[in-house]
């Protein structure tokens, strides 16, 4: 069906709601061809919003936080367009851009919010916001900027103001701003050299906790770990005024500063304030039971647009992503439920609790177990690990393994100043040429393992010498009893085998002899499974005994050489584990198997890349691999 003749649904924003919404409309209507899907935005990426102040602060790089929307849809059923929607006409269904104007028969609007500066004087003209990836590129660089003017400067008062830094704002952008700055700014003291106690910090608001939504003993960790980052806390502090040099505070207190960065809440999109639809007083668009605008059937609203009151509710659903992912859900289901004319559902979120990090290393989380249940409340390393495993789910559904394993890179491996809830401990980073003598080691063991029993196997595949002749149970032998029998076992069937494989099995039974001990639950578990496989009833081998031998063999020689060439080394590593394990398990190996395992983990990241043929393979393949449909689809790739 050609595109003219196609009814269009357009989906306006790709901020979280847009997203899925897109991805779960695509998914649904993947069999049908009467519908086209269209997404716009003004931008070729998507932000993730609540990572914002990672990048404000430096903690991780500039790219960390986008994601391009022709990845997210790859392969799908979504015609992604940018352009700058101007202007809406509902009743003829268009929508107006500066490139052109695009009709549709369903809209879904999803264009998120803007900070709201509730009539503070001078606070739109003087304040550096935080709400989109330029915010966060411009306070960066604004910070970098003043440290540097600070630096040079000799005026006590213009330092004192250039070194004062102010967020407004105690809820969750506010107080992750702040935490993100106390930890920078040791940093930048010590790039800048200037003494920590001439940087001063504050964060303010007029509410009278810090976070007030969260359990007061984790407002009291809240204020805790502020102070402890060297941010002042001022609550009760109505902003009267914001000037270009500083902030005045109830009418009549003045703090001189550059740097004042507005948290202090957000309204409706700037195209949402200017729709011909049913709002509240904060550009948000009213919407019935089933997300869709009053009085226009085949307008839904997704995210931060969304003013609804669920029913036994108090309060409209909160601006954040669990209500746009909750959202976007129903919007999908009950968009492809108009299509078809089936029954629509109604939107009854339930919203599972509230994750706040200040800085890097530490978080609070109040996790909600059900609508009427008590909170639970986690602080540090659990708040934080949370916190991670909520974001790696949603990047499990917008862009799958690439996007998760590019956050583990910025959020666990590749962290400066050990600004991580782990510490430095996973990202500590040394030349890859150190682990090449290791490599070539561990792979001429192999090597030489698997050459020495190659001939045997060509010779004879029938005979088996890596695999213990079968033991008879005796009652109440112990583990140890019985791998001994295992180990006699091994020498009485090498003596028998002679030649070349004889020899080398009887020199490994001698070494079997003094094996490394195994817990009698794996023991068991070995039994069993050799039992099933590599036994026939009399006592004789099975075909799978002469395959699992040959394998074995063919195994060794393979990683010997991959680890020796540096060619997939990352795969040959894991295998010298996976082998070493297995040799383990089975109570024959001897304790210089340990190597073979530990070095094994040693060579996995990257030690191909130097003076090996990863370096030049991995960039060679990597190139061709993500331009295939399927990767490219799910995300089966990284950068």
């Amino acid at each position: 069906m050609d595109m003219k003749d196609k009814k269009h649904i357009v989906l306006l924003g790709a901020g979280y709601g847009g997203i899925l919404t897109a991805k779960k409309l695509a998914k649904k209507l993947k069999k049908n061809e009467e519908y086209a899907i269209t997404l716009i935005d003004k931008r070729a990426y998507h932000t993730m919003l609540t990572e914002l102040h990672e990048v404000a602060a430096g903690r991780v790089p500039e790219d960390a936080i986008r994601i391009e929307l022709n990845k997210i849809f790859a392969g799908r059923k979504v015609d992604v367009v940018l352009d700058n929607i101007d202007s809406i006409d509902f009743d003829k269904r268009v929508l107006k851009g500066d490139a052109k104007d695009y009709s549709y028969d369903y809209l879904v609007l999803g264009t998120g919010s803007k900070p709201a500066f509730f009539g503070c004087k001078g606070a739109e003209e003087n304040c550096l916001t935080l709400w989109s990836y330029e915010d966060a590129l411009r306070i960066k660089h604004h910070i970098l900027e003043t440290f540097r003017k600070a630096s040079e400067t000799h005026d006590q008062e213009e330092r004192s103001k250039l070194l004062t830094f102010v967020t407004v704002g105690c809820g969750f952008t506010g107080v992750e701003m702040a935490g993100e700055l106390g930890e920078w700014a040791k940093k930048l003291c010590k790039d800048f050299y200037i003494d920590p106690s001439e940087v001063t910090m504050y964060i303010m608001d007029m509410l009278p906790k810090v976070l007030p939504m969260l359990d007061d003993r984790l407002i009291e960790k809240t204020e805790n770990r502020l102070k402890k980052l060297g941010v002042e806390i001022l609550l009760k502090s109505n902003i009267t005024e914001v000037k270009a040099d500083g902030v005045i505070i109830n009418g009549s207190t003045f703090i001189p500063s550059e740097t004042i960065i507005w948290a202090a809440g957000v309204e409706g999109s700037e195209i949402t304030t200017d729709l011909k639809l049913q709002m509240n007083n904060r550009g948000r668009v009213e919407t019935d039971a089933f997300l869709r605008a009053k009085g226009r059937e085949e307008v839904f609203v997704v995210g931060d647009n969304i003013f609804f009151i669920p029913e036994g509710a108090e309060r409209p659903v909160p601006q954040m992503v669990e209500n746009a992912e909750h959202s976007a859900s129903t919007v999908a289901k009950n968009l492809v439920a108009a299509i078809e004319g089936n029954e629509m559902k109604a939107y009854k979120p339930e919203f599972h609790g509230m994750m706040v990090c200040i800085g890097g290393g530490y978080g609070v989380a109040q996790v909600q177990t059900s609508n009427t249940g008590k909170p639970i409340k986690f602080s540090g390393f659990l708040a934080m690990f949370i916190k991670h495993f909520i974001n790696v789910i949603y990047f499990l559904q917008v862009a799958g393994f690439h996007k998760i394993w590019v956050y583990m890179m910025h959020e666990f491996f590749h962290v400066p100043d050990r600004r991580s809830f782990l510490g430095g401990h996973f990202s500590k980073r040394s030349p890859n040429f150190w682990l090449v003598p290791l490599r070539l080691f561990l792979g001429f063991k192999w090597l030489e393992q698997g050459l020495h029993k190659l001939p045997g196997v060509i010779a004879d595949p029938g005979h088996i010498f890596l695999i213990p002749a079968k033991v008879m149970a005796v009652s109440g032998a112990s583990v140890a009893e019985t791998t001994k029998a295992v180990a006699d076992a091994v020498t009485s069937a090498t003596q028998a085998g002679g030649g070349e494989a004889a020899q080398g099995a009887a020199e490994a039974a001698s070494a079997w002899g003094s094996a490394l001990p195994v817990p009698e639950f794996i023991h068991n578990i070995v039994d069993w499974s050799m039992n099933l496989i590599f036994y026939t009833p009399d006592g004789g081998f099975t075909v799978m005994a002469s395959v699992f031998q040959t394998a074995m063999v063919l195994g060794e020689v393979i990683v010997g050489l991959c680890l020796l060439a540096g060619l997939f080394t990352a795969v040959a590593s894991i295998g010298s584990i996976a082998m070493g394990a297995m040799i383990w398990a089975s109570g024959m190996a001897p304790p210089e198997m340990l190597w073979y395992i530990a070095g094994g983990f040693a060579t996995i990241g990257g030690s191909g890349s130097t003076f090996g043929l990863d370096y030049y393979v991995y960039p060679f393949l990597k190139k061709y691999w993500k331009k295939i449909k399927f990767v490219k689809k799910w995300y089966m790739y990284t950068d």
